[in-house]
């Protein structure tokens, strides 16, 4: 897997976590008003984008629909 950044910082309402393509991997946004128990969840999910090629694929919904499912 390529690096992988992560920053705690303040999101929007609503946002737990973003991920953004780097030039040496991956950054993981992860919203500061978590607790620590929603942190790990927000964070496992992002590790669960990359993890699937998700940034290869174009078809939101389905990428998000099948991230929820496993």
């Amino acid at each position: 897997m390529d690096d992988v950044y992560v920053y705690v910082c303040d999101l929007p309402p609503g946002i737990h976590e973003m991920v953004t393509p780097c030039l040496d991997g991956y950054t993981i946004y992860v919203d500061e008003k978590l607790d620590m128990a929603h942190r790990k969840e927000a964070y496992d999910h992002a590790l669960k984008h990359i993890r699937n090629l998700d940034f290869e694929k174009h078809d939101v919904q389905s990428i998000e629909y099948n991230s929820h499912r496993r």
